[in-house]
């Protein structure tokens, strides 16, 4: 049975204390391989994570590589692209060179071939896997009843979800589960719900693909925190 490792932090502080956790998993692994693999989520509170990162002066960047766990079919300079919120938020503020990071080329009209390109790309096991929960329980462009939850084979794929945009690429269940490690962050009332059902509920990924995560680490706010037991 997975315990969870559940972080309950106040929100102000929270960047922080996820950053410090990313920093430490960083150094632990470039201490007995020669690169790290970290692979980004979108979103507000990761931005603040990413903010929180780039003042920190004990990452390893230069043996870093930087992937996407997901990216919305866009153009990378459009305000939803989740490589234009890394960028304004880490890449312009540390010692990553262009060949450390690898973007998804969502734009392209072929979702499929794009999917299958950044595939290639992708390591063998990514090292750290950063992510995000929805309301409704999904985690990266993995939404509740998508087909995608199926994927057995592949580890990026172009799915359609019902939230604008809705064309992405994701990685896929088979990807997630065998990372090195997962954080999950959850910020808000909003997520509560999700975030007690991704934790403590039945285990039902279709319904709550957050549920993939179960056995990363949660950073979580208190309002995040509010409808679990184990919290309380």
């Amino acid at each position: 049975m997975v315990v969870p490792d559940v972080n309950v932090i106040a929100t102000d502080e929270l960047a922080l204390r996820a950053a410090e956790k990313i920093a430490e998993t960083l150094r632990k692994v470039t201490e007995v391989e020669e690169r790290a693999c970290l692979a980004l989520a979108g979103g507000t509170t990761p931005r603040r994570v990413h903010e929180a990162l780039a003042a920190r002066t004990d990452v390893p960047w230069p043996l870093v590589h930087v992937y996407f766990g997901d990216e919305r079919c866009v153009a990378p300079d459009h305000p939803d692209s989740n490589y234009r919120m890394a960028k304004e938020s880490l890449f312009d503020r540390v010692a990553l060179s262009p060949s450390q990071i690898h973007r998804p080329s969502a734009e392209l009209l072929d979702r499929d071939a794009a999917a299958r390109a950044y595939e290639a790309l992708l390591p063998a096991r990514l090292d750290l896997i950063i992510l995000g929960i929805g309301e409704d329980g999904h985690t990266a462009s993995l939404f509740p009843g998508s087909p995608a939850l199926n994927e057995r084979e592949r580890r990026y794929i172009p799915v359609v979800g019902p939230k604008p945009p809705p064309e992405r690429l994701t990685l896929t269940p088979p990807a997630l589960e065998t990372a090195g490690a997962l954080l999950m962050l959850a910020v808000g009332a909003g997520k509560a719900d999700a975030v007690a059902r991704a934790l403590e509920g039945s285990w039902d990924p279709q319904a709550t693909p957050s549920q993939l995560a179960r056995r990363g680490s949660w950073f979580i706010d208190p309002a995040a925190a509010g409808l679990l037991v184990g919290a309380r």
